[in-house]
């Protein structure tokens, strides 16, 4: 059985446990020892990341090969269109190559927690929200395939990864679950560690 933790992380925390700049980091928000995160989230991204004791389930969440499935709330600069949400589908030229077909479509305004600081709003200008699911994970991805279709990205929240989503819960709280993995020696070998553990 492996210790799986659901942290919905803030605006501006770094997803791992130490930092040589003082910034706020998982070691804030997570006190369960052992634990490494099993998969990244940018500083200035919000929402879900999951932790684990267990490296056979750190992989099975954050190897590229298994194309693990992750939703993201985004605000976008302006209406966005069905021509923007039909090339997100498609996929998108970056610099590092075309974005996978991705699942993107428009949504009303989530019911989610004040971002401190808030984001920039200008006046008769126009914001909107939709829901992109990728199966991958360039640098940065999101906000370049908003931009690229001509929508900035404003906020960007990851609401779910794979089976597991944020449901109810509120901006710096975690939640611990158990995930059942079958035996086998390879499920014995430790989680990658990126950063100090607490």
């Amino acid at each position: 059985m492996a210790t799986l933790i659901l942290l919905n992380k803030p605006f501006q925390v770094m997803c791992q446990f130490t930092d040589d700049q003082g910034r706020a980091t998982l070691a804030d928000y997570v006190t369960t020892p052992g634990v490494y995160p099993a998969g990244r989230l940018d500083y200035d991204s919000e929402g879900l990341v999951l932790l684990t004791d267990s490296g056979p389930l750190q992989h099975r969440i954050a190897s590229p090969a298994n194309k693990t499935p992750k939703t993201y709330w985004v605000q976008v600069e302006g209406v966005i269109t069905d021509h923007a949400l039909s090339r997100l589908q498609e996929g998108v030229a970056l610099k590092d190559g075309v974005t996978r077909p991705a699942r993107a479509e428009a949504i009303p305004p989530p019911a989610v927690w004040p971002r401190h600081p808030p984001i920039r709003e200008r006046r008769n200008s126009p914001t909107s929200w939709l829901a992109l699911t990728l199966t991958e994970g360039k640098n940065r991805q999101v906000r370049r395939m908003t931009a690229a279709v001509g929508f900035p990205t404003l906020r960007l929240i990851r609401h779910r990864i794979g089976e597991w989503t944020l449901d109810d819960l509120p901006s710096g709280q975690s939640r611990k679950v158990h995930v059942h993995l079958p035996k086998s020696p390879a499920n014995r070998r430790p989680p990658v560690r990126k950063g100090k553990p607490l």
